[in-house]
């Protein structure tokens, strides 16, 4: 088994109405999750609103996740930052507070030097450093910079930089990455919508906000491609998209809290300047969910209650 594959949730951050971080509602939604047959949590990611979170109040994030999380079930914690000199201070807090690898985003604000070599010469320094595994990230939507195949397969020699997470949906790129990186490297989707093209593509595995809310849905459409059940798991594929695209491009993270909050989790607010979405929105995500709840593995997770979505 390669490390860190399978299916994680990058959590969201719950906040209070006054902005700041709500912790009992952090722990009650990682306790949930613990229930689930999720491989792991993600802790401070993009769906975290990690780059909203000062050092501090990521630093306790981290370590109440890591409070919660059983030490058999992986924690993978965001550490990127600007400089690498922060980056590997991140990354060294996170590894006191007992996360099991990081997750390291591009940096980004100086784009035009953020060439190839400048990446893989961050990314070996941190890897250097660090006391834990090192995931690459590249998530170039939020970003606007892009970790090359080239750079990636010149990283993914480094002893301590173990996997990825792609988060394009271009299933020809994840392929490329798949192919040019050691067997031993592991190599996540990020992207939902395109979970059955990723899984085909070779992927093994994917940190998927979407698994936020239908956990058993994710895990149950990894399997069926691994028992090689292509018709149900594109049948699978199509019930989850628009679900999938909501939460995604079209209503991000403000859409996934109201999610949340639709099922039972508790989403919170979303730290300003993201605003919370409309009433209209939150109706269109209580029909979306309402759909899958006719999914039988969607009612064994115990996550969802079909008399919930009768209220609507």
């Amino acid at each position: 088994m390669k490390p860190f594959a399978g299916i994680f949730t990058p959590i969201v951050t719950p906040f209070h109405a006054d902005d700041t971080v709500d912790e009992p509602a952090l722990r009650r939604n990682v306790r949930r999750w613990m229930g689930t047959p999720l491989t792991g949590l993600v802790v401070l990611g993009s769906t975290g609103e990690a780059a909203q979170l000062d050092d501090a109040e990521a630093d306790r994030v981290v370590e109440v996740v890591r409070e919660e999380v059983p030490g058999g079930r992986p924690l993978i914690a965001g550490t990127g930052r600007e400089s690498t000199r922060a980056t590997i201070a991140a990354t060294r807090r996170a590894a006191a507070s007992g996360v099991d690898a990081v997750l390291v985003r591009t940096p980004s604000f100086f784009k035009p030097q953020m060439t190839a070599d400048a990446f893989v010469g961050h990314y070996v320094r941190v890897a250097d450093a660090s006391p834990v595994p090192i995931l690459l990230y590249n998530v170039s939507m939020f970003t606007g910079v892009n970790l090359t195949p080239d750079a990636v397969e010149r990283l993914a020699g480094h002893a301590n930089i173990v996997g990825m997470k792609e988060s394009a949906s271009d299933a020809a790129a994840l392929s490329e990455l798949v192919t040019r990186t050691p067997d031993e490297f592991t190599v996540l989707a990020g992207s939902a919508t395109t979970m059955f093209h990723a899984f085909c593509a070779g992927c093994d595995g994917g940190v998927l906000a979407l698994a936020s809310l239908v956990p058993q849905a994710c895990v149950e459409l990894q399997a069926l491609i691994r028992e090689n059940r292509l018709d149900d798991a594109r049948s699978l594929q199509r019930r989850l998209m628009p679900l999938a695209r909501a939460i995604g491009g079209s209503h991000g993270v403000p859409g996934l809290k109201a999610a949340m909050d639709i099922i039972g989790f508790e989403g919170g607010y979303p730290r300003p300047p993201l605003k919370p979405v409309s009433a209209d929105v939150v109706e269109l995500l209580r029909g979306e969910l309402a759909v899958l709840d006719m999914l039988p593995s969607f009612r064994d997770a115990g996550l969802e209650d079909p008399a919930r979505f009768q209220k609507a």
